[in-house]
């Protein structure tokens, strides 16, 4: 399996010291080049914050959403610190709804701050979990095209799953993943292949066949979840694209 973090797409620094060809998403300063609800959304030390406090409890996932494009091909790299009770994702190549102010459906990188879900791919308000962590899995059409969404789905999972391969042993990756302190992500995404990586480890590999509800470009923004008070930091957001 090939490694993007090795070999032919191995990443030149410049004379900046920057990644070649990533932007920064991110100013550190405000939130501009992003909309989403302000009242969870903040600047603080410089890192973008995602809160959930007990007095501003979500009814529905909240997204902020980036302004700058709807990126097709492309490897988003950043960090992450997360809470113990804290739910949260980056999405990618989504749809932005009209019916639901901040709210996307498309890819996203899961994470959480019990580490249950913490790099597999899941489809928001879509066909739920593609891959769980340590999966190399191959999507499948849904089986009755005329049906619905939700009569090719069972147990939060696509019925159209075709594992096809072992990344390592879930104790091995859980490791991998520190709990309440910084971890790196990157997400390599690739025409139909989608991989995400956590601290340099890929932990989900989903190849999407499913020419009727895949998509191939779209919105970009990182959430916060319906649940308990919580708290989210991102830094060092930056996007390459292909």
């Amino acid at each position: 399996m090939d490694n993007p973090e090795e070999g032919g797409t191995a990443l030149e620094e410049n004379t900046a010291g920057e990644e070649a060809g990533y932007v920064q998403l991110l100013n550190g300063e405000t939130l501009e080049g992003w909309k989403g609800d302000t009242a969870y959304w903040r600047i603080e030390n410089g890192n973008l914050v995602g809160e959930v406090t007990p007095d501003k409890l979500l009814k529905r996932n909240t997204f902020l959403i980036w302004q700058g494009g709807q990126p097709a091909d492309f490897e988003l790299k950043g960090e992450f610190r997360i809470t113990a009770d804290g739910n949260t994702g980056v999405n990618y190549r989504s749809i932005e709804l009209d019916s639901i102010p901040f709210a996307l459906k498309g890819y996203q990188a899961d994470i959480d701050g019990k580490k249950r879900y913490t790099g597999q791919n899941y489809e928001e308000r879509g066909r739920t979990t593609l891959a769980y962590r340590g999966e190399e899995v191959l999507i499948n059409p849904q089986e009755n095209p005329t049906g619905t969404l939700r009569d090719n789905i069972k147990n939060n999972a696509w019925l159209g799953r075709n594992i096809t391969g072992s990344l390592g042993e879930p104790d091995s990756l859980l490791a991998l993943i520190k709990s309440e302190d910084w971890n790196d992500f990157h997400l390599v995404v690739k025409g139909n292949r989608l991989q995400h990586y956590v601290n340099g480890v890929l932990m989900s590999d989903v190849t999407d066949n499913d020419t009727l509800n895949r998509q191939l470009k779209g919105a970009l923004g990182v959430q916060v979840h319906v649940g308990p008070p919580m708290k989210v930091e991102y830094r060092n957001l930056r996007l390459k694209q292909l």
